[in-house]
């Protein structure tokens, strides 16, 4: 066959091919398209209706906040409406109450000037009677002058006189006789006398040492001490609860509290610290526990040693520990321990004496002052804490009175409890117990020359003996034999009521009378 035929059957057969292969794929195509266009409908449309029903959705929970926040505006409102009624009412009440008061007060004020005028006419009614006795008065005197031939003055002293001359006479003849009774009387009375005699005693001073100094091998540890920003310092102040006072005083450290135990314990730690070198915030908080758990063990034992050494057993052993803790607390530079184990045995010898209960005043004597212990952590006297703490720890209702009455809280009952008063006096008064600045002691002198001096008849007077004794002399013109006995009396009980002091006071009057003659 021609080659050109074939040619032109090839191309027909592609041209054929063709057109149905675009025929197919128009309609193949179209049909997609259709699909596709039938989908993207559906999907707008599901979408058209989601956002709708979101939108009714969103209006009513719109719809819903609105009715809630209406509903709580009227709650609101009602609570202000509600209150508002209220203090109407309170204020139409207050108006009320004041309207009253005004309306009592009104009346009461009637009232006064009705009794001010009757007042005001009695008072003119007695003016007027006065006046009338004063002149009828005037004129009896005037007669009674005339007819004693003496004036009203000159009869008053006189009389005075003679009163007084007898009643200084009577007294000291009373004096005498009652002395002299009382020395007849025999061991009973004189066993009373002497219970009385000794229950004067000194009222209660505290002045304790608060600061405690630690020596410094050099300057240069004031700055280890004080440490990086403080915080050495800081640490020590926090562990122990004192107050480290570190000023230009060379080679020294002050430790200042009110509880002498919290400062022997910092005291103890710095000390220990400096021996070890070691100054950092772990080292001071292990230190002071040390120093802590040392002083404890030193308070227990100080506690059963004042027992043991008493000879009084069956203290309740915490009672024995705060005893123990008197050991660091001192009152005009006394140790309070050792002053209270005095006090029980000069009261232990004293009720021997007198034969009153030896173990009881022993006892008392020795916990009198044991509310000193506490007074820094609780409030309230050292009398009244002691008294606690006894009865806390079982002790005797006769022990607790001794310990109320020791400087006078209460009556003292009991032989025992005027015997402990007598001996806190005695161990507090004698030399060199206690440190006492020289400003007072020369004011006490001088208060008692002062007292002395203030009373007719003394010539001269002398504070001797340490305060213990003031010497009186006095005019013999002026004051008799019996006279003295009242001036002592008189001076010695104004020196109770106006000074403060312990022990006792010797008020001693000296009358002499000299008569010179000259031989020729």
């Amino acid at each position: 066959m021609n080659p050109i035929v074939w040619i032109a059957l090839i191309l027909l057969a592609a041209a054929g091919a063709g057109f149905g292969g675009y025929t197919y794929r128009k309609n193949y195509v179209e049909k997609k398209i259709g699909r596709t266009e039938d989908m993207a409908r559906r999907l707008y449309d599901d979408a058209v209706k989601k956002a709708e029903d979101y939108k009714k959705e969103k209006v009513l929970e719109a719809k819903e906040e609105i009715l809630k926040a209406k509903a709580e505006n009227d709650r609101e409102k009602a609570e202000n409406e509600r209150e508002m009624r209220e203090r109407r009412n309170e204020v139409q009440r207050s108006e009320r109450h004041l309207i009253q008061r005004e309306e009592t007060l009104d009346k009461k004020a009637s009232n006064l000037e009705a009794r001010e005028e009757s007042l005001n006419e009695r008072a003119a009614s007695l003016t007027k009677k006065e006046a009338e006795l004063d002149e009828l008065k005037v004129k009896q005197e005037s007669e009674l002058e005339r007819v004693a031939a003496m004036t009203r003055d000159e009869a008053k002293q006189i009389i005075l006189d003679k009163v007084q001359k007898e009643a200084y006479h009577d007294a000291a003849a009373l004096v005498r006789d009652i002395e002299a009774q009382a020395k007849e009387d025999g061991e009973k009375k004189a066993r009373n006398i002497v219970a009385l005699a000794i229950q004067k005693c000194a009222a209660d001073h505290v002045a304790e040492t608060t600061v405690s100094v630690i020596n410094l091998p050099n300057d240069d540890m004031k700055g280890r001490i004080i440490g990086r920003e403080g915080r050495n310092i800081r640490a020590l102040e926090t562990a122990t609860g004192v107050d480290l006072i570190i000023d230009d005083t060379p080679e020294a450290v002050i430790v200042s509290a009110f509880d002498p135990v919290r400062r022997e314990i910092a005291r103890l730690a710095v000390e220990k610290l400096i021996m070890d070198g070691r100054i950092h915030p772990a080292r001071i908080e292990e230190t002071v526990e040390k120093a802590r758990r040392e002083v404890e063990n030193q308070i227990r034992e100080a506690g059963e040693n004042a027992v043991f050494e008493t000879n009084q057993h069956g203290i309740h052993h915490e009672l024995v520990k705060i005893l123990g803790r008197l050991k660091y607390r001192t009152s005009y530079g006394q140790n309070v321990l050792k002053h209270s184990i005095e006090v029980s045995h000069l009261a232990g010898l004293m009720a021997a004496e007198l034969g009153a209960d030896v173990q009881l005043a022993k006892r008392a004597g020795l916990l009198h002052d044991i509310g000193k212990a506490v007074d820094h952590e609780s409030e309230g006297t050292h009398v009244t804490l002691g008294a606690e703490l006894a009865r806390k720890y079982h002790e005797s209702e006769a022990v607790i009175h001794c310990i109320m009455a020791h400087h006078n809280d209460v009556e003292p009952q009991t032989v025992e409890a005027v015997l402990v008063q007598a001996a806190d006096a005695i161990s507090a008064a004698r030399p060199g117990a206690r440190r006492e600045s020289l400003e007072n002691y020369i004011k006490r002198l001088e208060k008692l020359e002062e007292i002395a001096n203030s009373f007719d008849g003394v010539e001269k007077c002398y504070a001797i003996q340490s305060g213990r004794e003031v010497r009186i002399m006095v005019k013999p013109e002026d004051v008799n034999d019996d006279g003295i006995r009242i001036l002592a009396k008189e001076i010695a009980k104004r020196i109770e009521e106006q000074m403060e002091y312990p022990g006792q006071i010797r008020v001693n009057v000296i009358r002499e009378t000299r008569s010179t003659e000259y031989a020729k």
